[in-house]
């Protein structure tokens, strides 16, 4: 390895070689080392540093990866080293001030909008002429704080290049550029911030499937197969990482129970490792890790790096320096600028010079970031005057260094023959890993066989994991067949039965149609995890759509077969097995078919908002030109495209052909003329068929395909219309396959504030998420505000207790404890230290402190002043939680009003309370932010951004007995977990008592904390106590029994190791059993009832007002429904997606039925023009539904368990905010289709119909927010939907008249269904005084048996034939009858009987309206689980 020509070899041998010593520490047979460090690595101006970087990773599982090395090389892999070089990269993105959010008429304002077209935004640098070199082996530390560009550095060294505006300078691969290295994607890999899984999955399943996917063709020496080999490595995976344990439990997310935070990070990294890559970019992989384990995977990464030859570069937020002194080399970026890069060894001295002081036992990476921030450096004195100010002037003088030089001179490595031959070496490798069934420039491991099966099996495994929801929607399928079979039960063989099978072959189409829409949310669910998957190129999204498709088969079969089953046989269809089985394939293929076309809408948009308006208005055309609402021959020219391209026409068409085929149907009731007592014995040819299609003059029967002919149908066509459903299967299947494969991950540079478009002139100086220009300058956190917060903080008195505190909670295989006996209190004046390794049971026993958890049973005692929790407790009592919950349309000055005003006293003057949210916003360093939105992660604020909110959002609220906070700092860079918890300290400092888990403190930040609860595995104390100066108490303590704290270990650190087993000489001791029998336990159970004792006897600090909330219910309703106002108007993709919904129903609705005529079939048009308005429900609750719930899950999460305001002014603030919305989209229904379709234009009708119209907006509203208040999760509600509304739209009377619907139905679902009484009021005013005129072939023509017509039909029209309407009474053959005379006698076949039914009508109507919101607040009580108290 040692024999190219290098310049670096003559000086190398002057320094003593980290890695040759970690290489030689391990063991490693020198045939596969890397070539010994680089002169640059080493030249360290200061070589007698103390924190030399300790590069011999005392990993355990060093040995298994050198083995797991031997075997590849055995087998013939290559080593596959690259290493990556960059030159003068600098990355521009639109500045902050291009996104503004506009609002519901803003959006409007075109003045505004062509002056922004022509308008470039400005662009802003977020990353300036940076350059290094991380050669195979080497380890590169990227530091800087949050917004500094660490992120957008390490997206381009992994070539993930989209998003950005402007991209200048040259990154190479090895000998690669970045196009070259494109298709070796899955070898440049990078572990991003999010965690991003199915949830539903274990991690098991999860690793199984990543493993799987990266089994090279060429499998190493030892393993015998495929299964083998994936066991494994996936073994080797979960050990490396400590999660074995976790292999059979859920991977989990915010509403999914599964892993602990910690070790959901921890599969995200494994997973990552999974890729087999090269060149791995860390961001913030630590986050929510405990110290111990952060260290470990360190170690690990260092481990691999040295063995395998792994290029590793990684950005971390607060790195101890255990971690820091793993690597060879740092980069500190501040605002883009790079003012540092070298061995990490030189970074502090060089620092040192400049004149900064670094305070022993600090982190040296949080020193690092803190010298351009005047508030966290110290200037060693004499240095006052002449030290670099700013990032600029700290590089200028990195620039004019010793080791700047010395680093440039390794920018050449790309060109060098090493880096050719290790490329080389490098695709040898890929390609022989590679199987041969991929083309030689495919990215992809294994073929592409293989990915659909491990896809189908990973699709089998989710449903599994949704089981409930595979069940609800087989039993809910079932149950709507029986509803509908007993709503057309035995439809009669005669023409009464013509419409109504025609309406059960119709349905069972439409109901599956409906069900299938819910591919448009499940698409948008899986597509953050294709598009990871995509970027470690596990397998091409061709084989994730065709997975998905595999697993609908068997699925939709049996939904298909036990719907058609029952349904066919209930109505009575034609009773052949030929019939059944041709129906029953229909119906399959139908069902695949409109399930790909969903797929396919929900594949072909980036937004969900732009998928359900487009689902939602091509199910309204494919309902309405199926060809059962207008037949075939009365679609308009310019709609025949929609009848030919819909492939729910060519169902419809293939299923009534074969229901109707060679079938007679004899004329009865009202479709045969005359008929009734004193007609039956008449002969054929003196009565007739009307009303039936096809029928012939002088029949009184029609065929069945007399009747299609009608419809311009033909039987001769089934299997081909069969064949073009197929056809279009087909075409949605592959159109979904390419958009699919376009799906693009959102990106940093695309990340920005968004400031909404009314506050912008307060908002002057805005600031982009990769900068950090004000957060500087401005940093007066520890000046003025203090002063004032010392003056507002209500001093507390009240001492918190705990006492023999347990938990358990019931599991499928038994009880489960997850915190033992624990005992604590808190004081005022102290800050509480929460620690434990991940899983421990900090946030659970915070949950359980605050009163915040609904399940299981917790036994002890929890008190206040030695007294029982006063009512008010919840609302008192801050908690920050670990996950950032909060309205993403609300500023951050609006978020902190909302809290102030509606959690501190009552009796507070709402300025004062203003005033004091002004004093956090400047306390927070919020003041650059206060007037931008929060959004979500991506799109607004940064985490760390949203971190502070949530603290902020409990601190104004002024918590009078103490504050909880679960892991403030996660996610936090050194600085700002620095200052939080400086913070947090001024606070306990004026009186406060603060209770904190922490998961990695720096020894300066364990510094701040009074006492420390420390926890194991299983809930059980190890410790409880002072911590002392510098954690002298607590070291002195572990080091009586045995584990002595080295001088230089971070404390904090070095407890979590004892806990978890890391310290070699005492991981067999138990350390819980140690506390219980130690005298510290005993002092503390004593000062425990002494402090009960003697602050039950004093009278209570807390000023208990005996009220569950802070305001009165009238107040907190209008602060509420002012939020949910504001929220909505600034939604406006949410809003315009409302309008647009409605607009375009409402041109289709009229232009279908364009000036209908006067004729009978016109009476059928119209009814099934004002029926259409019905259909307008199931597009917009699909998409009121998601935001209703994401509220819900807001105000459960946070706002209704810190007893901020009530559950029942929270639904009012929901109802009322929809109201001004929905009326707009009655008028804009009403005036895009009223008028389209020559309706009366009478104001009396036309005011009559549009009031109608304006509350079935509402009737709809309050019954898709009754579903979703009580529906778990969107995807429940979106189940529960189709059934309801189907059941509303088949009962209305339009399927099946009133006189044909079953006995059991007719007498309450009837009267009960809002939706009757919607059509039936709309179908009065608009058709009752309606003249009607027969078409030619509408007339019943037939001869009179003697005398005139009029003599002949004078029985029958003053009896049964009262409607009918005989225009020629004086002729004495061929009569002419028409059904109808006017429009009243059609409705009376709807059991519309009198006008005045419609005004009836109208005001049931509001009833319904009134009692479906009545039903949202009974179903948002039933769900509104009260907190478990201890018992």
């Amino acid at each position: 390895m040692n024999s190219y020509p290098r310049s670096e070899d003559a000086k190398s041998s002057e320094f003593p070689s980290p890695e040759r010593k970690s290489l030689d520490t391990l063991n490693v047979p020198h045939t596969i080392v890397r070539e010994a460090s680089s002169a640059e690595t080493l030249a360290v101006p200061h070589t007698n540093n103390t924190s030399t970087p300790g590069k011999d990773a005392e990993w355990s599982m060093t040995p298994q990866v050198i083995r797991n090395q031997e075997r590849e090389v055995a087998a013939g892999f290559k080593r596959r080293e690259l290493g990556v070089t960059w030159e003068n990269l600098s990355v521009e993105v639109p500045a902050a001030e291009a996104s503004v959010n506009e609002n519901l008429f803003s959006q409007f304002n075109v003045p505004q909008r062509i002056r922004g077209i022509g308008r470039k935004p400005p662009l802003k640098s977020i990353l300036t002429e940076s350059h290094g070199c991380v050669k195979p082996g080497e380890m590169l530390l990227v530091l800087g704080r949050p917004g500094s560009g660490c992120t957008t550095l390490l997206n381009l060294l992994s070539n993930r290049r989209l998003g950005y505006h402007t991209i200048k300078g040259n990154v190479w691969f090895g000998d690669m550029t970045h196009e070259e290295a494109a298709q070796y994607r899955s070898h440049i890999v990078m572990n991003t911030e999010e965690e991003l899984f199915y949830p539903r999955l274990t991690v098991g399943q999860t690793m199984d499937f990543a493993t799987r996917l990266k089994v090279p063709s060429h499998l190493p020496e030892g393993a015998k197969s495929v299964n083998e080999y994936t066991a494994e490595t996936k073994r080797f995976l979960l050990e490396s990482m400590g999660i074995s344990h976790t292999a059979d439990t859920k991977v989990g997310n915010e509403f999914v129970r599964g892993v602990s935070g910690g070790e959901r990070k921890r599969v995200s990294i494994i997973e990552c490792l999974a890729t087999r890559g090269s060149v791995f970019s860390w961001d913030n992989s630590t986050r929510g890790l405990d110290a111990s384990t952060a260290l470990e995977w360190a170690k690990a990464l260092r481990a691999m790096t040295n063995v395998l030859g792994l290029t590793t570069i990684v950005t971390l937020y607060q790195a101890g320096n255990g971690i820091y002194n793993l690597f060879d080399k740092v980069l500190v970026l501040d605002e883009g600028k790079q003012i540092f890069y070298g061995p990490a060894a030189a970074a502090k001295p060089f620092m040192e010079n400049l004149g900064f002081v670094y305070t022993d036992g600090a982190n040296i990476g949080d020193f690092l970031t803190g010298v351009t921030v005047p508030t966290e450096r110290k200037i060693r004195p004499g240095y006052e005057s002449r030290f670099p100010r700013n990032a600029d002037a700290i590089m200028a003088e990195y620039r004019k260094s010793a080791i700047y030089s010395n680093m440039v001179t390794a920018y050449d490595y790309p060109t060098t023959a090493l880096a050719h031959e290790r490329t080389s070496a490098f695709k040898e490798s890929v390609a022989f890993e590679k199987t041969t069934h991929q083309p030689k420039n495919s990215p992809f491991t294994t073929s592409f066989w293989t990915q659909v099966i491990a896809c189908t099996r990973r699709q089998y495994q989710i449903l599994w994991g949704e089981k409930s929801t595979f069940l609800i929607k087989q039993i809910l399928s079932l149950v709507m067949a029986l509803i509908a079979g007993s709503c057309f039960y035995k439809a009669p063989q005669t023409s009464a039965g013509l419409f109504t099978k025609g309406g059960a072959v119709f349905f069972a189409l439409l109901y599956n149609t409906i069900v299938a829409m819910s591919e448009v949310t499940e698409s948008f669910k899986g597509r953050p995890v294709l598009v990871k998957h995509k970027a470690f190129a596990f397998y091409h999204p061709a084989a994730f759509c065709l997975a998905q498709i595999m697993a609908d088969l068997p699925v939709l079969l049996f939904q298909c077969t036990i719907f058609s089953v029952v349904i066919y046989w209930m109505v009575g269809l034609k009773a052949t097995a030929a019939a059944f089985f041709t129906f029953w394939i229909i119906l399959f293929s139908t069902i695949l078919c409109i399930t790909a076309l969903f797929r396919c809408i929900g594949a072909g948009f980036s937004t969900f908002e732009a998928a359900s308006k487009i689902s939602g208005t091509a199910i309204k055309g494919i309902v309405m030109y199926a060809g059962y609402m207008i037949p075939k021959p009365k679609v308009k020219n310019w709609f025949l495209e929609l009848y030919y391209t819909n492939p729910m026409a060519y169902a419809f068409q293939a299923a009534l052909s074969n229901e109707f085929h060679d079938q007679y149907i004899p004329c009865v009731g009202n479709n045969l003329v005359p008929h009734g007592p004193g007609y039956d014995d008449v002969g054929s040819a003196n009565k007739a068929c009307t009303g039936v299609g096809g029928s012939l003059p002088g029949a009184d029967y029609v065929t069945g395909d007399q009747y299609l002919s009608s419809l311009h149908y033909k039987h001769s066509q089934l299997w081909r219309n069969f064949g073009v459903v197929w056809g279009w299967w087909g075409f949605f299947a592959v159109l979904t396959i390419i958009c699919t494969t376009f799906w693009k991950a959102g990106t940093g540079g695309s990340a920005s504030l968004l400031i909404p478009r009314e506050k912008l002139k307060q908002h002057q100086n805005s600031m982009d998420e990769e900068s950090q220009v004000n957060e500087k300058g401005q940093a007066k956190a520890a000046t003025g505000a203090t002063a004032e917060v010392d003056g507002s903080l209500s001093r507390n008195t009240s001492v918190f207790t705990w006492k023999n505190l347990k938990y358990t909670v019931k599991t499928p295989s038994g009880d489960r404890v997850l915190l033992d006996n624990i005992h604590g209190w808190v004081k005022p004046g102290m800050l509480g230290a929460l620690m434990g390794s991940s899983g421990a049971g900090k946030t659970t026993l915070l949950d359980v402190l605050a009163q915040r958890k609904t399940e299981g049973t917790i036994t002890g005692s929890i008190m206040v002043d030695g007294r029982p929790l006063p009512i008010s407790f919840q609302r008192m009592a801050g908690y920050c939680e670990q996950l950032d919950v909060h309205e993403p349309y609300a500023t951050v000055r609006e978020a902190l009003e909302f809290s102030a005003l509606l959690r501190q006293p009552r009796t507070t003057p709402k300025a004062e309370k203003i005033r004091y949210v002004n004093t956090i916003i400047d306390l927070l360093e919020l003041h650059d932010l206060a007037d931008t939105l929060i959004g979500t992660v991506g799109n607004g604020l940064s985490v760390e951004q949203r971190k502070r909110v949530t603290i902020g959002v409990e601190l104004v609220s002024k918590p009078s007995i103490l504050i909880f906070l679960d892991e403030p700092t996660s996610g936090l860079d050194g600085q700002s977990a620095y200052n939080t918890v400086r913070f947090l300290r001024k606070l306990a400092d004026v009186g406060q008592a603060v209770l904190v888990t922490i998961h990695q403190p720096s020894a300066q930040l364990f510094a701040q904390f009074d006492t420390l609860l420390l926890l194991a595995r299983g809930g059980k104390t190890v410790y409880f106590g002072d911590i002392g100066d510098n954690g002298h108490t607590i070291k002195q303590y572990f080091g009586k029994y045995g584990a002595q704290c080295p001088v230089e270990a971070n404390p904090a650190e070095f407890m979590i190791d004892v806990v978890t087993g890391g310290i070699e000489s005492v991981k067999d001791k138990d350390w819980h059993q140690v506390w219980l029998e130690s005298p510290e336990h005993e002092n503390m159970i004593t000062e425990l009832d002494r402090l009960i004792s003697e602050s039950a006897s004093k009278p209570s600090g807390v000023n208990d007002d005996g009220c569950e909330f802070s305001m009165p219910l009238w107040e907190q309703t209008k602060i509420v429904t002012q939020r949910m106002n504001v929220a909505l108007f600034r939604n406006t993709n949410y809003v315009n997606n409302k309008f647009s919904l409605h607009i375009i129903s409402a041109l289709l609705n009229g232009f279908s039925f364009w000036r209908v005529g006067p004729s009978v079939t016109a009476l059928q048009l119209k009814m099934f023009t004002i029926f259409n308005f019905v259909f307008v429900a199931p597009g917009v609750i699909n998409q009121l539904q998601p935001l209703f719930i994401q509220r819900r899950d807001i105000y459960d999460a946070r706002e209704k368990k810190s007893k901020m305001y009530s559950w029942i002014s929270f639904v009012i603030g929901l109802i009322v905010s929809e109201f001004p919305y929905l009326c707009v989209c009655a008028v804009l229904y009403f005036v895009c289709w009223y008028y389209c379709v020559r309706l009366p234009h009478d104001s009396n009708k036309a005011g009559a119909t549009f009031f109608i119209m304006l509350i079935y907006e509402f009737i709809y509203t309050g019954i898709g927010q009754f579903i979703a208040a009580y529906a778990p999760n969107p995807t429940f509600a979106a189940l529960v939907n189709p059934m309801i509304i189907s059941i509303l739209v088949l009962f209305c009377g339009i399927f099946v008249p009133y006189t044909q619907l079953n006995v059991f139905w007719k007498y309450w679902l009837y009267n009960l269904n809002p939706f009757n009484y919607v059509v039936a009021g709309m179908l009065t005013f608009d058709m009752w005084d309606a003249r009607v005129t027969c078409n030619e072939n509408e007339f019943a023509v037939f001869d009179p048996t003697n005398g005139t017509c009029g003599d002949y039909l004078k029985d029958y029209m003053s009896g049964q034939g009262w409607r009918v309407n005989l225009t020629n009474p004086d002729a004495t053959s061929n009569c002419r009858v028409c059904e109808y005379r006017r429009g009243s006698d059609f409705l009376s076949t709807l059991n519309i009987n009198h006008y005045f039914y419609g005004w009836r009508d109208a005001v049931i109507s509001v009833v319904f309206a009134i009692s479906g919101y009545a039903l949202v607040f009974g179903l948002m009580k039933l769900r509104t689980k009260a907190s478990k108290k201890a018992e």
